[in-house]
């Protein structure tokens, strides 16, 4: 099952049986709110915190996928999530409620890719039938954490991305129909000294592009063999950045075949600065709207690169440099699949 140096291939090929997508009222505003399972009104979804709104997210969202799964909550085996507050307490929080045991995974916005493969090798390796895996970040709890509170009316510089208020979770099985999980490339971190928190773009397109090639290398295969290949949140920035890398580095990837989640979710008139970013970016974006175009018939072979920036606000007071990493899943639907 191990291909190369750090790529899984899995001959099962887990399916993606079904999935749940939450947003806020700025994802309902955006580009895509129709690929959406729910949309809330407001930010605080009842609470009385950001941080609690931030754990409804993801109940709503795995409560979404094991509806439309058509299974109970007590036939999930395993429960892999995460978010980017201290101590993934949300997600956590939200896992007294599902009840599976669980699994708490912090790769930052990288954690949606980082929980569909570890989810996928799970149920390839017969270790379980339903294997259900999320991500999930909210804009105002984010922001009070990483930078200050929104409240604060701070300004913000043009490589600034705006943080989605959103989950989406997969619900992974050995039987059933829709899109297949076919591979997993485990990312390293890379830090290439960037300090500013401002510009998580720049800081992370080099692990995007890292993953990227170590993909086409470790499977011997051709860029042209995806439909599209689309990035977590390197948002403006990090997506020019990696075209240029990957010109550098040889890799005949197009431009047309490159996209990225964090300027897929926002329509351009929105105030997002560099695009959007968040835990619950790729999530949102992948299991809502990009799999709905499989579907379609739209896409037979995608490739998801999920980004994460590994900083704290500690590490940042004390002046470190940002460790970043990508994990990249491909996921296939219809046409022939290797």
């Amino acid at each position: 099952m191990l291909v190369g140096h750090h790529t899984w291939v899995f001959e099962q090929k887990p399916i993606i049986v079904a999935t749940g997508t939450v947003g806020g009222p700025f994802e309902a505003n955006g580009a895509i709110p129709n690929d959406f399972d729910l949309l809330h009104t407001d930010l605080w979804l009842g609470e009385d915190s950001y941080e609690k709104a931030h754990r409804v997210l993801f109940e709503e969202a795995c409560q979404k996928a094991i509806e439309k799964g058509g299974i109970k909550k007590e036939d999930v085996q395993f429960l892999l999530g995460g978010d980017l507050i201290n101590q993934i307490t949300p997600t956590s929080f939200a896992s007294r409620t599902i009840g599976a045991p669980y699994l708490g995974l912090f790769g930052a916005c990288s954690t949606s890719m980082e929980g569909l493969a570890l989810g996928s090798y799970i149920v390839n390796t017969n270790g379980a039938k339903y294997v259900l895996t999320g991500a999930s970040s909210h804009n105002t709890a984010v922001e009070k954490q990483f930078r200050y509170p929104t409240e604060y009316g701070g300004q913000k510089p043009p490589t600034a991305q705006w943080t989605v208020t959103g989950a989406g979770a997969a619900l992974l099985s050995n039987v059933g129909e829709g899109p297949r999980v076919t591979s997993a490339t485990i990312g390293r971190v890379i830090d290439m000294g960037l300090s500013d928190p401002f510009n998580m773009g720049g800081a992370m397109a080099p692990a995007a592009v890292d993953t990227i090639e170590a993909h086409f290398n470790d499977r011997n295969l051709e860029p042209s063999y995806y439909d599209l290949i689309v990035t977590g949140d390197l948002g403006k920035i990090g997506r020019e950045i990696s075209l240029d890398l990957f010109k550098k580095h040889g890799l005949a990837i197009k431009e047309s075949q490159f996209q990225d989640c964090g300027l897929i979710i926002y329509r351009e008139d929105q105030p997002v600065l560099a695009g959007a970013s968040g835990a619950g970016c790729s999530a949102t974006v992948t299991y809502g709207h990009l799999l709905n175009r499989m579907k379609k018939g739209d896409f037979q072979r995608i490739l998801v690169v999920a980004t994460g920036a590994l900083l704290s606000p500690l590490s940042f007071q004390q002046k470190e440099t940002i460790p970043c990493i990508a994990h990249a899943v491909s996921i296939e639907y219809g046409g022939e699949q290797i």
